[in-house]
């Protein structure tokens, strides 16, 4: 694996600030308290995570397809129908309450790994781009795991 570019890294770790908040207004009742009163339920716990989390799922799928415009034929075929899966993932299961919605999120997010990794494998994604994604997934999955299981 290679080192991460400077600019993916910083946006990449700028993105997870959702994600950490979420994170820090489940553990944390005096900040989810303070950010209730000032910034609304939407930007406390789980609920921040949910939102930015299908939101993230979405942009990833854009991501892969743009992978996959660098395939040609069958592999293209392939790479286009996989890229839609974490949007459609996103979509059908944050439903049914915070902690199935977070528990879904985090399998999508899983999933969105393997994929990430089918990608880099067959030479459509950036030498970097396993480095990065470990990195990411595996703070985005802790970050959700405290809002499910907090």
């Amino acid at each position: 694996m290679m080192q991460i570019p400077r600019a993916p890294f910083i946006l990449g770790l700028l993105g997870l600030i959702p994600f950490v908040w979420g994170a820090a207004t489940g553990l944390n009742a005096d900040l989810a308290d303070w950010c209730l009163r000032t910034l609304g339920a939407r930007f406390v716990g789980p609920y921040i995570q949910l939102f930015y989390g299908a939101v993230i799922l979405s942009f990833m799928s854009g991501v892969l397809w743009g992978f996959a415009t660098k395939a040609q034929g069958a592999q293209a075929a392939t790479g286009y129908a996989l890229s839609t899966i974490p949007a459609l993932w996103a979509f059908l299961m944050t439903g049914n309450g915070p902690q199935a919605a977070g528990l879904n999120l985090m399998i999508g997010f899983a999933g969105l790994l393997l994929l990430d990794f089918a990608f880099w494998r067959w030479g459509l994604a950036p030498a970097w781009w396993m480095s990065l994604r470990l990195l990411l997934t595996g703070i985005v999955l802790i970050c959700l795991a405290i809002g499910v299981f907090a």
